[in-house]
């Protein structure tokens, strides 16, 4: 394994500069915010002020640390596909701890109120992301209006496209005549209407996040 070099949002480090030193028990830099610690004898391990990856060797996991998420731990394969997915966000401008944040909400790594108890954790697909955001471009929505969407509604990434996407769009236009310029006002003033799922019709079935009661 040496000379193998592990990759995280905003670190690559080459194992060989440590394991071919004796003695080593730590490696860090002077930048203000980058510190890296190598425990070189079982696992690697890179602590960054806005984000980073983690690896055990005998479990093969990876544990993304945040100061904005939790942890979200990922075999190798996982995290390839996680990042992999990630680059789809690229042409909307967040930063790399915004990304994984986005992704973690959208894909139930990360508490958010907005799916309750439902939302089963997914590693997030780079085409299912692409799907998504390339439909809201189809619906006049330009990569700054995504950025502001996406920042205000990061669960719209893991909603369903067919069945509430797609669906919802089409209920506003025929019920409500919302489309064209009006409906992508709409959607960056109120984007959660993408997700909504169910109408209580005022007789509350506590999913409020996700009922057209709210529209």
């Amino acid at each position: 394994m040496l000379g193998k070099s592990f990759a995280t949002p905003l670190l690559t480090f080459n194992s060989a500069s440590c394991f071919s030193s004796p003695g080593c028990d730590s490696v860090s830099t002077t930048a203000n915010t980058l510190v890296g610690y190598v425990n070189c004898l079982s696992s690697i391990t890179f602590n960054v002020t806005r984000g980073s990856w983690t690896s055990n060797y005998p479990s093969k996991k990876w544990t993304l640390h945040s100061t904005a998420t939790d942890n979200i731990v990922l075999t190798e394969e996982e995290k390839k596909t996680w990042n992999d997915s990630r680059q789809a966000l690229s042409a909307l401008k967040f930063s790399p701890e915004e990304e994984d944040k986005i992704l973690g909400k959208a894909f139930g790594h990360i508490h958010s109120p907005y799916w309750y108890e439902e939302r089963k954790k997914e590693v997030p697909r780079l085409e299912v992301v692409n799907e998504i955001l390339d439909y809201l471009r189809s619906l006049s929505l330009t990569d700054d209006d995504l950025t502001k969407l996406v920042k205000k509604f990061p669960e719209v990434l893991g909603c369903s496209l067919e069945d509430e996407m797609k669906t919802n769009v089409e209920i506003l236009a025929k019920q409500w005549g919302i489309e064209g310029k009006t409906l992508r006002n709409l959607l960056i003033r109120n984007p959660k209407v993408l997700g909504y799922n169910v109408d209580c019709k005022g007789d509350c079935v506590a999913k409020c996040t996700r009922c057209w009661a709210r529209f």
